[in-house]
This record gives C-alpha cells, structure tokens and sequence, in this order.
C-alpha cells in the first residue's frame, strides 16, 4: 500500500495566483482511490517528485514551506497508520478531513476531558457549592490564595517549570509535602520574592504559620480534595498518602470568677473605649458564644430574659437555637448600652481592636497571673501573663470551664455553649482544679 500527494490543476507560467487542490492517492491491495485535501499550492510551485514545494520559489517563506511539507507527511502517516484492507473512498475521505478537522470526530468523553476545569476554577466551585459559614468559606478563600501563589512560586524558582501549574489529577502526597514547606516558610519567601504577593495580595503581611495552623490549612486542602472525589472531578485521592495529625492543644487557660469580677469592677472611667470593651467580654464571658455569633447579635436576640441565637459554625450541618438566660451582671451590662446608636447588640468594634483592648483592661486591672500555654510555633510550653494571652476566645472559655468544673457533665454545658454531643474540645476541660489537687494532697498529712 502507498499514499501519495498530486495536483490536478495547471497555471499560465508566470501565474503566481491560482491555487490547486493537493490531492492524496491510495493504491494497494486491488485498491486505487483518491481524495481531496483542505491543502493547496499554486501549480508552478509544486514539485511532483517531491511532493511539495519546488526548491528555488520566490516570495514564498521557509516556514510556508516546512508547514505545507508535515501537513502532507502527516496524512500519508495518518492513512497509513489507519490503513485496513476495507479501506475504501468514503474511509480515505474521512481520514484526511479527521486530519483537518479533528473537533468534529471527538467523543463526547474527549471534549469534556479537553473542557476540564482548572484548578483554580475548581477551587472557585468549591467555594461557591459547598456548605459552610462564611468564617469557614473566609477561611478557605486565605489558604487557595497561598496555593495559587505556590504556584507561582514554583513556576519562579524551580528549573524547568516556568509552566507549572496544579492539577487535581497529577497532585500526589509528595506534592502536597513540597505545598507545605511553602505554606510553612511563606512568611520568609514575602521578602525574598515580592513580586508573587503583588500578583496573589494578602491583607496582610504572611506570619509563620505554626502546626496546629498548618493541619487546619490542609484540613481544608483534603476537604476540597474529598468534594473532587465526591462530585467525580477526578480520581486522585492524594491525601490517602499524606496523612495529617490531630491538633495538639494545651489545657485552656481561662480565668476565674474572682478575676472576672475584679476585670468587671475595676474603674477605667479614664478608658472609655477600653471599658466598653471589657464589658463586652465580660458579657460574652456570661453567655459563652463565640466571637463571631456575638458580633452578628442585635437587640433581636434577646427574648424573655435570656439571648437566643444559632450557632453559624453549625448552621449548615444541624442547626440548632441556643438559649442563654441572662443572669443580673448581663442584663446590668445590656442595660447600661441601651441607648448605643445603631441595631447590634453592644456597641462592637473590630475583632482585632477588640483583642488589643481586651489586653490592656486586663493589664490594668492587674490580672497578670503567670499561665502555661503552648507556643502556637514551636509547640513548645512557654509561661506568659494572663494579660499577655488574653482574646474574645477566652471569655468563651470562662463561661465553659467555670460551669464545667462545677457540673461536669459535657451535654449539659453543651445545651449553653453549642457543643455537640460527644464534641471532644471537652476533654480539655476536665482537669482537676487547683482546689481540688490541694485537698487531695492533704490526704497524706
């Protein structure tokens, strides 16, 4: 069996402007059919023997040329490779329009391969379908675009990979490995490589990021990951490779109800601002809700006596209504800001300027009691000032570990502070308190 590629069509001897159709020829095995081509050559150009352009042709380029020479070499391999002894012309016709136009042959499965998100597209979707309160979808949003700049990271200082790009398929635990140094060392490539942070910006300048920080941003990788599973995006599941930890915690440090009440009663008339605030946390450390359900409270929310509200971190899996009832100290303080301009509930301020207020009422009303917390770097025990450690989490933990040290029943504090049954942030709370290790030592007197 042989192909070959001939013309039809002669031209004056200076006619440069006809155009002739390139045909191709088969013949072998009792077989002698011809086809067209979409290719053409003006008849003056064309060399026979070697099927394409003449030598010496003027005004035509070098690259016109080679593409009309691999155009023809390309079918005459496509029709040989495809060859069958049932090869006839509608077959031959076929094969060299498949060459011209390949889109219109394709399987459904091969343009939806071809029409594959990319990664970042999928990391939109994810954002965008997937259930979760707008922390955990804020929270999402801080660790895609620390992976779209690992991207570029790589693409900048690894050779021979100026084209680098994830993709959900190819992703292996030894890329997530490689992902996580970056995550864990991107506070020092800010410095180094400042040109990555002006094409992917972050609020703020990248901090180093401890283990605990570390596991929750690839917690969120392998979430995303699993709704690529789920939803059929890809096959790939490499975090059945890369294993995570549990987050190591410390005991929590919350204060007691004689440091609450001195915080409470301590004059900082001359701190206006500083006062509003340490009401504020005082209140929250009455109710025991989280800092972002308390932000999102107005005057709506309280109802006989008591403050009803859904917790956001549950309200896409199971919601449920929590009621607080108020005790005299909480009312006092929603008492004292009811005529506060605008619907919230107290007169809130920034999540950030609430921590640094936080700080320095506690300074000074000299709650500087010396605690062991664990360095959220290094992992390591480290003693700090109360007043050093102090933030909105920490009234949360006022309200749990006060009532739990007298109740110690998990179900009945979760009923007030919206943990779920069985919720493990509980076994933090059951250690003995210092009271109670002093009479137990006794004993041995």
């Amino acid at each position: 069996m042989k192909v070959s590629a001939f013309i039809r069509k002669s031209a004056p001897k200076n006619d440069t402007d006809t155009q002739a159709t390139i045909y191709f020829r088969l013949r072998g095995d009792g077989k002698d059919i011809k086809a067209a081509s979409e290719l053409a050559i003006n008849p003056n150009h064309w060399n026979p023997e070697k099927q394409g352009y003449k030598d010496r042709v003027a005004l035509i380029s070098d690259d016109t040329k080679a593409k009309l020479r691999d155009d023809i070499q390309n079918i005459v391999s496509l029709v040989t490779k495809n060859y069958t002894t049932e090869a006839n012309a509608e077959w031959f016709q076929e094969i060299i329009d498949r060459y011209h136009h390949p889109e219109r042959y394709k399987t459904a499965e091969q343009i939806a391969e071809e029409n594959r998100p990319k990664f970042e597209q999928l990391l939109e979707e994810f954002e965008s379908k997937y259930k979760a309160s707008e922390v955990r979808k804020k929270n999402f949003r801080v660790v895609k675009r620390a992976m779209l700049r690992y991207e570029i990271f790589v693409r900048t200082t690894r050779r021979g990979q100026k084209s680098f790009a994830l993709n959900v398929d190819e992703v292996t635990a030894d890329t997530l490995r490689d992902m996580w140094d970056f995550f864990e060392n991107e506070h020092k490539y800010y410095e180094e490589y400042p040109a990555i942070y002006e094409q992917v910006p972050e609020k703020r300048i990248p901090k180093a990021r401890g283990k605990n920080t570390l596991i929750d941003c690839f917690g969120r990788i392998r979430t995303f990951f699993n709704w690529c599973y789920e939803t059929k995006k890809t096959k790939n599941r490499p975090f059945e490779e890369f294993r995570l930890e549990e987050c190591t915690y410390g005991t929590p440090v919350y204060i007691t109800l004689e440091e609450r009440d001195k915080l409470y009663e301590k004059d900082l008339t001359e701190y206006p601002q500083v006062e509003i605030q340490r009401d504020i946390f005082v209140f929250q450390s009455l109710i025991g809700c989280r800092i972002g359900d308390l932000y999102r409270m107005t005057r709506h929310n309280v109802i006989n006596d008591g403050v009803e509200y859904i917790p956001r971190k549950t309200k896409e899996g199971n919601p449920i209504t929590i009621r607080v009832p108020l005790n005299d100290k909480a009312k006092a303080i929603l008492e004292k800001y009811k005529d506060h301009s605008g619907d919230k509930l107290l007169p809130f301020i920034s999540e950030q300027k609430y921590n640094d207020a936080i700080k320095r009422a506690f300074k000074l009303a000299e709650i500087n009691r010396i605690v062991t917390i664990l360095d959220p770097l290094t992992n390591e025990e480290i003693k700090k000032p109360l007043h050093e450690v102090v933030s909105s989490h920490m009234a949360r933990r006022t309200f749990i570990g006060n009532i739990y040290k007298r109740v110690k029943d998990p179900n009945l504090v979760g009923a007030l502070s919206g943990h779920k049954e069985g919720s493990k942030a509980f076994a933090r709370y059951r250690e003995i308190d210092e009271d109670m290790k002093k009479e137990l030592v006794s004993l041995l007197d």
